[in-house]
């Protein structure tokens, strides 16, 4: 978090000189893998996509669970700060050189979570892609629009893989994270580049991923998805927690709730996880749905570092009530049999 802080500070300065060109840094491999999608196996294993602001560490008790279960995993390998570059509504693009790098490791390795190396990204960089990157309430690059940002190429070092794709493997999204790994698996260019992630992915599961659309620049990137469904060779599933009504879960839920909906409403008359409503986590056309049964909450927010300031009413319903969230094991029971009913 003090990390985090001191990003923030220096990037105030770096407003200032904003860059209107694109950079010239190489970016990682962008070819497909050589083997036809119908080749390709299903791997037993799954990465987890942390959700805005989070990162690798924050979901480390979800990954040990899902290792414990038998479903080797890892979440993208970044901390917190490196979301900095996507705040006000900018381009994801910065986040899917990180999915991309991890997918075509853990797929070229067969599977193995430990043949994911690390990659090389200072503030320095971070301070650059935030002059950069396009899109957003500024509209860096000259537009909001997805199919209008320049293309700018994320600064940072990913190693590339010595080997093609040996198999698929699942994405497991946690709330925007799940909306930016639909963007993954298109075969359309986002902001100059086509990931195509659908040839090294079986299956996507979304936990509390807003998926409807709404206004503002935030939900540019929500809209892009949205003009296609899951790609048919994809299984998906959308997870919904709910238990926490807009009217009587505190401030954050209620503009949360808003947030997510449709211009006019105040979020109080919807159920949801806290931070998404149902109808919105449940909104990705192409994918079986799922609301879990009893109370269960987007994050355990009682947890981390942080949370009783930023959702004080959602992380003290947490501590007190001992409120299970999507990686609980109450939770895990409910949705994580649907990716083990996938033959292998």
């Amino acid at each position: 978090m003090r990390m985090l802080q001191h990003v923030l500070l220096l990037l105030l300065a770096a407003l200032c000189s904003r860059k209107s060109e694109a950079l010239s840094q190489p970016s990682p491999l962008t070819t497909t893998p050589s083997s036809s999608i119908n080749d390709l196996p299903n791997l037993k294993a799954a990465i987890i996509v942390p959700g805005f602001l989070t990162g690798a560490s924050e979901f480390q008790p979800l990954v040990d669970a899902l290792n414990a279960r038998g479903i080797p995993t890892i979440a993208v390998p970044f901390p917190n700060w490196h979301w900095i570059p996507c705040l006000g509504g900018r381009s994801m693009k910065p986040m899917l050189e990180r999915i991309d790098h991890t997918v075509r490791h853990l797929t070229a390795s067969g599977g193995d979570v430990n043949a994911v190396p690390d990659f090389e990204y200072s503030i320095q960089d971070c301070i650059g892609d935030f002059r950069d990157n396009p899109g957003g309430v500024l509209e860096v690059g000259g537009s909001a629009e997805v199919d209008l940002y320049p293309d700018v190429t994320p600064r940072g070092r990913f190693p590339v893989p010595f080997e093609d794709a040996k198999g698929r493997v699942a994405l497991i999204g946690h709330s925007a994270g799940g909306w930016i790994a639909r963007a993954y698996l298109s075969d359309r260019s986002y902001g100059g580049k086509v990931y195509n992630g659908k040839e090294m992915i079986h299956s996507l599961v979304t936990l509390g991923s807003p998926h409807g659309n709404a206004p503002g620049a935030a939900f540019k990137g929500v809209e892009w998805v949205n003009r296609e469904a899951v790609p048919s060779n994809v299984r998906a599933l959308a997870v919904s927690g709910s238990g926490y009504r807009g009217d009587s879960s505190g401030q954050l839920t209620q503009n949360a709730y808003s947030f997510c909906c449709n211009k006019g409403t105040d979020g109080t008359g919807y159920d949801g996880d806290g931070l998404t409503p149902i109808h919105s986590a449940l909104a990705m056309e192409g994918a079986e749905t799922l609301v879990l049964d009893g109370r269960v909450t987007h994050f355990p927010w009682s947890e981390v570092f942080g949370g009783d300031i930023f959702a004080p009413d959602l992380a003290k319903i947490h501590k007190e009530e001992k409120a299970p969230w999507y990686g609980s094991d109450f939770a895990l029971d409910q949705w994580v049999g649907w990716l083990e009913q996938l033959r292998y």
